[in-house]
């Protein structure tokens, strides 16, 4: 979002700010015409076109999706999730019926892991809860660093979307996909890096080393190649354990506005 903030590429739109799972039901409801969304929700809105290259990502531990577990995993019976991704929550589906062996219950509460644990085997936590979460208290599994030890490919949590019928009304010279890249790019230079390790290190109560590490070695922005390898794979094996209904190809927005696929 740098440009958004600190640049010109604000002046184009009216900016909101809410939940990735609140994103997607904007799109899904036709209040919002771009917003960036769990993967999971490309599968269960139809009409909408993908801005390439731009993703929330990784390819390594993310720390900030995360089982939290007061038994040992093969133990847990009931999960308490927190709905704020609905790829988190997919996920943690598809590595329990795949790997961890199946037949979970689930059950949808606020991101509060006393709360959660109280009356479940385990939480899923996501976000600034699960940065904060004492690891030394309870035997936790980062989802994307499971995913990437079973199946070898990253892991895509969210990305760009834009509505169908909002793209045949943009601007012929707005080119939306180079204005988000731009944008996420910008936001990676050190000096961006600094000041948003500033400004959220107060907000999270955590030292700036640690949110910087967070930004620059935990996520991985890019929607390239392997990641789009592992994003079809998450839908494969989500559709096969009815987490998320078959997902429709891939479309791309390219500098036209135009789909591409």
């Amino acid at each position: 979002m740098w440009d958004f903030e600190h640049g010109d590429a604000g002046r184009d739109f009216d900016i909101s700010y809410t939940l990735p799972s609140s994103c997607a039901r904007a799109l899904a409801e036709g209040t919002a015409d771009i917003g960036i969304i769990p993967a999971a929700a490309y599968a269960e809105i139809p009409g909408l076109q993908v801005l390439p290259e731009v993703a929330i990502a990784s390819r390594r531990a993310v720390r900030s999706i995360l089982l939290v577990s007061k038994v040992p995993i093969e133990k847990v019976r009931t999960v308490a999730l927190d709905t704020s991704s609905m790829t988190s929550v997919a996920l943690t589906k598809v590595l329990f019926e795949r790997w961890l062996g199946g037949g979970r219950t689930y059950t949808a509460m606020a991101p509060n892991i006393d709360a959660m644990l109280a009356g479940n085997d385990a939480g899923l936590v996501i976000g600034d809860p699960a940065l904060k979460i004492d690891r030394k208290r309870y035997e936790t599994i980062d989802l994307a660093e499971e995913w990437i030890r079973l199946t070898g490919k990253p892991f895509v949590f969210a990305f760009w979307a834009v509505r169908s019928d909002a793209l045949k009304e943009a601007a012929p010279s707005l080119d939306l996909p180079a204005v988000f890249q731009q944008s996420r790019d910008h936001g990676l230079e050190p000096s961006s890096l600094s000041q948003i390790a500033r400004e959220w290190a107060s907000r999270l109560d955590v030292g700036e080393a640690e949110v910087r590490s967070y930004l620059t070695q935990n996520i991985h922005y890019q929607l390239d190649p392997g990641c789009l390898e592992g994003l079809q794979l998450f839908y494969q094996y989500a559709a096969e354990i009815g987490a998320l209904p078959a997902s429709p190809e891939l479309q791309f927005v390219d500098a036209t506005n135009a789909v591409v696929r």
